[in-house]
This record gives structure tokens, C-alpha cells and sequence, in this order.
């Protein structure tokens, strides 16, 4: 018995051959330093632990360009995603050639120091088209490329301590780990599902159905670094896991967590997916037809097609030494009591339930028939997923200083109070600068440092079932993309734009900031000297010049209650309980 080879040949150990008590005296004393982002942190763990087999650190200049256009690295080792560790252009113009920066995750912990060999400038929008196919910022990782550095560093990595995890440390496994285990076990034909969502009766069946027909082993390998926004989290996922993996005959199956930052890549990533399972140790791979898919784009038309990625795995199938398990949608026939591929179903009763009317289902409380799922699952993801109208969510104003964002706000806590049942917290930008940021200024760095924080403090909230209303100006758009992808990954988001238009906010100009903007006596006055970036896609936008203040919130009332974040009618407490107690 033989595990296949990882890609390239050789498993990678980027903690090897180095002393890390002097790569930390050394960094201490002589190092800049990199703070990770979490998508650094991701691709740094599963470059030194071997995952990235055979890179060994992050990508050249001439690797990077290979990637993008021919899907290989310079050598011509197929390999489909650029790895590259981006700084901005003011860092990299401060380190020299041969320089060793220290690459340290938000705690300061040191993870490797990287000797500075090569700085280049990164074309994020060739980089986009080619790997993604689009410059649509629609796209969850072209969204995220815009926050990125503009410099990509490459040179010798160095790994001194792996990225520190307290949850869940009996599933976390290294490649090294892993293969270890397979070879305990005497497996040498492994088969790899991936995922980033719960697993429920259907994908037990695919699996265990791949298991038998190929007579094959099982990593059930979720990710657990960076997935898309919204997605359940991986605490809550994991804990299904692992009540799934009960079902499975016992020693045919194995549990490890996967720290990967997803790009949402498609077809590409999938490729790149069944590279990673390789140097895991794995011989086949469950690739779904849109595996990796960011959903759609701004027309509401998918970004890839259904079965692009199952194709491109299998292009390459032979080369990179992976077998291809297309993952086919299984259906439930009640009169079997059992689930059959879909091209097996021929004229048979079947049933179905998608994901999105899963999610509905669990938003409402509603009933979710046994055969869709396991009953240990369902518990954990109703203990997370409640009914949206028992769950946190943030209202978020943006507009013109003098919009009326603040009193649209005023009159919006006001009849949340009144129907009383939640927490409400009024972040009004003035009471914020007073309160969270009296040491930032207007510049447009320290505008996003306090919409951030307004958004941080929002979705602790959120998180804890309240409602958090933030009315700031917060006039850049990548600046609101962050506070709503950090607070939809706990909660509701609604975003309202304050659309008053300029002369009118200037003519309510109660302080005379507009005046003292025009006279030049105020810099960097948003709509005056500094730009106000109009939101393209917001929840509601409400123009307050001709609608009184009660009207306004009245709107947000009724929208919250279409989105069910609030019960319809007077939408009370009371009416809340009475319907959960229906439902139950």
C-alpha cells in the first residue's frame, strides 16, 4: 500500500531546517511587520504546513504571471490560483531588497518571516479577468481585491509557529497529520468532499454512495477559513459534521477541518481544490457543478456555467493524478425511503428542497421534514439559525451631512421602542466621534477607521439579537462593503441611503458646515471637497425632502417586515411569541 504522491513530488514543510527561538530574536530586533489579513493568514498556515505543495512560499512575479494566463507555474506544474502576499506601495517602498519582514497574525504571534527577494506591482484587473473571469465587484474576490495592497512581495519563507486555534483540535490535521492517519488505517484509495455548508441526508448518500460504487474511503473536509459571506459558521457547521459522521460504517470515514481562504473562484478553484486533496493524500474528489460558484451576478445571471467546473477537473484529471466524482443531485423517493441521483429517478415520486427554500424554512421556524435531514443537525442549526424575527440586525444610514440621516434614526428607535422586545442601539456619527473616535480626524483614512468601528460595534449587537441603527455619512462605497459583510455574517443588514439631494441639505445647514466648506475654512467636507460615493444596490433609499421624518421610518418598518426581520402589523413582542408558539 502506497498514499499518492503530493503535487510536484514532495509534501513541503515550511518549519524545517531553521532555528524559530532566532527567527524570533531576529524579527524582534531587526523586522518590520506584516499583520496577516485573514486570507493571509490562510494562505501562509497552508503554505508551511504543505497544503500549497509544491510552493513554498508566496508567488513570484514570473509564477504569477504563468498562473494567471496558462494555469501552471513557471516550471509548468499545473497550478490554477495566484498565492501572492500583498502590502501597500508605502509599505514596500520602505524595505530593501534581501530584507526580512515579519509576517505576525492580529495577536502578534510570529508565523514566519519572509526574506524580501522580489516586489512587483500586481495588475488586479488582468488579474481579475483571467482568474475570475470578471471585474464585476459583484464577485465576492473581486470585491475583496480592492482592498488589497497594490505591491506583491515574494522571497524565502521562513515558518516559526503555526497560527494558533483553539476550537476543535482533535479534527485539525496537517497534510503530514493526515496522511499519517490513512496510512494507520491502511487506506490508499480516498475520496475528498468538500464543503462549506451543513451536510444533510442527500450529501451523506452522495458521499457514502461514491464510498461503495468506487470502494473508496472518506475525507469529509469542510473549510473552515474564509468562505463566502453569509455562510453559516464553521463552529455551527461543524458541530453537524460531526453528528453526520456518526451514520457513516465505522473506520470507512474521517472528519478534518480544511483552514483555506476561499476565492469563490469556480472553476479554477476547483481545480485547485482537488490539488490540495492530493497533497492530503487523496486519489478522487466530489466536484460539484458549480463548485465554488460566488452565486450571481448583478443581472442575476450565474458567473460560471453548471458544469464548467467538473470539466476543468477532468481536463486535467490525468495529469494532476486526481479521479473526478461528479457530485449528481440526489432526490428523496418517499415510496423507497431512500435518495437516488436524479438521472435515476426516472418516473418516480420524488422530492426535493433547495437551499434557498431550506434557509427560508429555518428563517420562519418553519417544519423541515425528516428525511431532508438528520434530527442532531436540524437541532444545532435552530439553536444558531433562529427565525429572523428573533434575530439581530443593523440598520445602516448613509447620506449627506444634513440629509436627515440622524433624525430618520431618532425616529426609528422611537417605534422599535415602542414595540419593545430587543435591545436598540443608536450609533449617531456625532455621538460615535464624540464617544468611539475622538482622536480621528476627516481624512479618508480615518473616515474609514471610524465607519469600521461603527460597523464593529454594530455587529457585536447585531450578534447578540439587538438592533444597532448607525447613521454616518460613510461616503465610500468599499468602506460600507466591509460593515455589511461583517455584519451579515451575524445578522440582518439593511442599508438605507439618505438620497436628500445637496441644495437641500445645504439649505438645512443648521451649523453652517456647507458654508464654512465652500469658504475653504473646512477641508475634506464630503459633497463640497471630498466625494460622496452614491450606493448602487441599497435596501431602501428614501429621499427626506418632501416626506416627514415618521414617514421615513415608516418605510424602514415595512421593509423590515417584507425582509421578516420584524412580524407584520404593529409587528409587537408579543405578536412574536404568539406566532413562535404556533410554529412550534
Amino acid at each position: 500500500m502506497a498514499l499518492i504522491q503530493p503535487h510536484g513530488g514532495k509534501l513541503v514543510n515550511g518549519y524545517a531546517g531553521h532555528n524559530a527561538s532566532e527567527l524570533k530574536t531576529i524579527a524582534a530586533v531587526h523586522s518590520k511587520t506584516v499583520t496577516l489579513t485573514r486570507k493571509q493568514l490562510c494562505d501562509a498556515e497552508l503554505l508551511l504546513n504543505g497544503a500549497f505543495s509544491p510552493l513554498t512560499t508566496f508567488m513570484s512575479e514570473a509564477d504569477y504571471t504563468s498562473v494567471l494566463h496558462d494555469m501552471r507555474l513557471s516550471d509548468g506544474t499545473v497550478w490554477p490560483m495566484p498565492i501572492c502576499l500583498d502590502v501597500t506601495s508605502e509599505f514596500a517602498d520602505s524595505i530593501q531588497m534581501g530584507e526580512r519582514i515579519a509576517l505576525r497574525d492580529h495577536e502578534g504571534l510570529l508565523i514566519a518571516l519572509l526574506q524580501v527577494n522580489e516586489k512587483f506591482k500586481a495588475d488586479k484587473t488582468r488579474e481579475a479577468e483571467l482568474v475570475f473571469g470578471t471585474t464585476s465587484t459583484a464577485h465576492p474576490a473581486v470585491a475583496a481585491m480592492q482592498e488589497e495592497g497594490e505591491v506583491y512581495l515574494s522571497g524565502e519563507l521562513l515558518g516559526v509557529e503555526a497560527p494558533a486555534h483553539y476550537d476543535f483540535t482533535h479534527i485539525r490535521r496537517t497534510p503530514y497529520e493526515v496522511r499519517a492517519e490513512f496510512e494507520e488505517k491502511g487506506w490508499d484509495r480516498i475520496v475528498a468532499f468538500q464543503t462549506r455548508n451543513p451536510m444533510h441526508r442527500a450529501h451523506y448518500e452522495l458521499t457514502h454512495r461514491a464510498m461503495e460504487d468506487h470502494g473508496l474511503n472518506l475525507l469529509v473536509h469542510p473549510v473552515v477559513g474564509v468562505t463566502k459571506p453569509g455562510d453559516i459558521d464553521y463552529y455551527t457547521r461543524t458541530r453537524c459534521y460531526e453528528h453526520v459522521m456518526h451514520n457513516y460504517p465505522e473506520d470507512t470515514a474521517m472528519l478534518s477541518l480544511l483552514p483555506l481562504a476561499m476565492r469563490m473562484g469556480g472553476p479554477r478553484e476547483a481545480l485547485w481544490h482537488a490539488i490540495i486533496r492530493k497533497n492530503y493524500g487523496c486519489t478522487h474528489f466530489i466536484v460539484g457543478r458549480d463548485h465554488a460558484g460566488p452565486g450571481k451576478d448583478e443581472n442575476g445571471k450565474d458567473f460560471y456555467g453548471p458544469y464548467d467546473a467538473q470539466e476543468l477537473v477532468n481536463k486535467y484529471a490525468d495529469e494532476i493524478g486526481i479521479t473526478m466524482i461528479p457530485f449528481k443531485e440526489m432526490l428523496y423517493v418517499p415510496e423507497k425511503d431512500l435518495y437516488v441521483p436524479r438521472d435515476e429517478a426516472g418516473k418516480l415520486q420524488s422530492e426535493s428542497i433547495s437551499g434557498t427554500a431550506f434557509r427560508k424554512m429555518l428563517a420562519e421556524g418553519g417544519h423541515i421534514p425528516a428525511w431532508f435531514s438528520f434530527p442532531e443537525v436540524l437541532k444545532e442549526l435552530r439553536k444558531t439559525m433562529k427565525p429572523l424575527h428573533e434575530r439581530g440586525f443593523t440598520v445602516f444610514f448613509t447620506g449627506l451631512s444634513g440629509s436627515g440621516k440622524s433624525t430618520v434614526a431618532n425616529a426609528l428607535l422611537n417605534k422599535f421602542m415602542e414595540m419593545g422586545g430587543r435591545s436598540v442601539t443608536l450609533l449617531d456619527g456625532d455621538i460615535v466621534r464624540t464617544h468611539l473616535s475622538s482622536e480621528l480626524g476627516f481624512s479618508k483614512e480615518h473616515r474609514e477607521i471610524n465607519i469600521t468601528r461603527i460597523g464593529f460595534v454594530a455587529s457585536e449587537i447585531t450578534k447578540a439579537g439587538g438592533i444597532a441603527l448607525c447613521a454616518p455619512i460613510a461616503p465610500y462605497a468599499s468602506t460600507r462593503r466591509t460593515v455589511r459583510d461583517m455584519i451579515s455574517s451575524v445578522g440582518g443588514f439593511l442599508e438605507v441611503h439618505i438620497s436628500t439631494p445637496l441644495e437641500i441639505c445645504e439649505k438645512r445647514d443648521r451649523k453652517g458646515l456647507y458654508a464654512k466648506a465652500r469658504a475653504g475654512i473646512i477641508k475634506n467636507f464630503t459633497g463640497i471637497s471630498d466625494p460622496y460615493e452614491v450606493p448602487t444596490s441599497p435596501e431602501l433609499s428614501i429621499d427626506t425632502s418632501g416626506m416627514q421624518p415618521d414617514e421615513a421610518a415608516e418605510q424602514i418598518v415595512l421593509k423590515l417586515q417584507k425582509m421578516g426581520y420584524i412580524l407584520g402589523g404593529a409587528g409587537t413582542h408579543a405578536e412574536a411569541e404568539e406566532k413562535a408558539t404556533e410554529q412550534a
